[in-house]
């Protein structure tokens, strides 16, 4: 068993750069007023928020940051409120190891298929490509709004991304257009390389509030050694079409668009990204790179640190089955599936009880894959 460096999941962000000009500052004077002056009764929740935005403690468990300035820039005064809410359940919760009826946040699969085979990713695992070992599918649009009708009005934040390429699943205009005004937070991530003229419009005139471009590199060859099957002159000549699109049909969609990569080496740097990615969209950041790509041959690791994600987020695969993180990519850990039981039975289940409990109580490394994995 190694020692091993934890990958703190909660705001894994290396760099940030926004160039929407939100003030983080201002942005939370207005959400204090906004909630303080509301006649309507406060919930718990609003109320520490609240708390915790006035406290002048250096350290606080919950505060308006340039991501989240950014997120309000977008939001009406009549859904602070609401906002708040469910950043708070998202931010918060998983620190205090709370739970109430459902996720703070949620990830929908349109499909585990991908077109790229990223060095940094577990779409480089033979065994969970080959089709005829059942990891691959796209889910029916169906079994979506059956999902979506459940969330809605219950769950803010979700992102219909995990383990594959969006875009390509044959019914994501449609899923898109089915979430129109139902969440505050609905995240789209793809690689951009399928984007076409229709997609662009959908994910425009849909539900969508953050899209993320999933670039790593400025520069070829690097971009395509990283994202492995990938273009860069394609994935840029797409974004300048979403770009252009945007403009012209929708310059009033309060929608954000982000270029974001993995920080995987040294040789990735930021200006360059943001001299090239930062006309098209309005943030472009790295994440931490997460070792994740096969966490079932890595080593043991020494960690007992509960991870936050088991608070935090729930995944349901393009089969309806519901797995607590997206390191177990293969499902040893699923707790059930979307058409026997509802979000609530499943987040409150007690197979999801059971994987909570081993890592409150140290037994982090009795659970598999958990025991080889560095999220905390």
């Amino acid at each position: 068993m190694t020692e091993a460096k934890v990958y703190t999941k909660h705001h894994s962000f290396r760099n940030f750069v926004t160039l929407l000009n939100s003030d983080a500052e201002q942005q939370k004077k207005r959400v204090l007023h906004i909630l303080q002056t509301s006649k309507e009764a406060k919930s718990e929740i609003i109320n520490s928020v609240i708390e915790g935005l006035a406290s002048t403690q250096e350290h606080k468990d919950f505060d308006i940051t340039p991501f989240i300035a950014d997120e309000l820039s977008k939001i009406e005064d009549k859904d602070v409120s609401r906002y708040m809410t469910h950043r708070y359940r998202y931010d918060v919760y998983p620190k205090q190891k709370k739970l109430d009826n459902y996720p703070p946040y949620i990830q929908i699969e349109p499909t585990s298929v991908c077109n790229y085979r990223c060095v940094f990713c577990y779409q480089t695992d033979a065994d969970f490509t080959a089709k005829s070992n059942g990891h691959m599918g796209a889910m029916t649009l169906g079994l979506f709004k059956e999902i979506v009708d459940q969330i809605s009005g219950k769950i803010e934040f979700l992102s219909l991304a995990s383990r594959g390429e969006p875009l390509l699943c044959k019914e994501i205009d449609q899923m898109l257009k089915y979430c129109s005004g139902k969440f505050l937070g609905l995240k789209l991530n793809t690689n951009a390389s399928m984007l076409n003229e229709e997609h662009c419009h959908a994910i425009l005139s849909g539900g969508v509030n953050t899209v993320v471009f999933s670039a790593d590199a400025a520069t070829e060859p690097l971009y395509s050694q990283l994202r492995v099957k990938g273009s860069l002159q394609k994935v840029l000549d797409n974004i300048k079409l979403f770009q252009s699109i945007r403009k012209k049909h929708y310059s009033q969609r309060k929608i954000i668009a982000r270029v974001s990569g993995v920080k995987y080496g040294n040789d990735q740097d930021m200006d360059s990204m943001v001299d090239l990615w930062g006309g098209l969209v309005d943030q472009v950041s790295f994440v931490a790179y997460n070792p994740w790509e096969n966490v079932y041959t890595a080593s043991l690791k020494n960690i007992n640190t509960p991870c936050s994600d088991l608070w935090r987020r729930m995944f349901v695969w393009f089969d309806g089955k519901v797995n607590p993180c997206d390191t177990d990519y293969k499902s040893t850990l699923s707790v059930g599936t979307i058409q026997q039981n509802s979000v609530p039975q499943l987040w409150r289940s007690e197979a999801y009880s059971k994987i909570r409990e081993s890592h409150l109580n140290n037994k982090r490394g009795c659970v598999n894959p958990c025991q080889r994995c560095t999220v905390v």
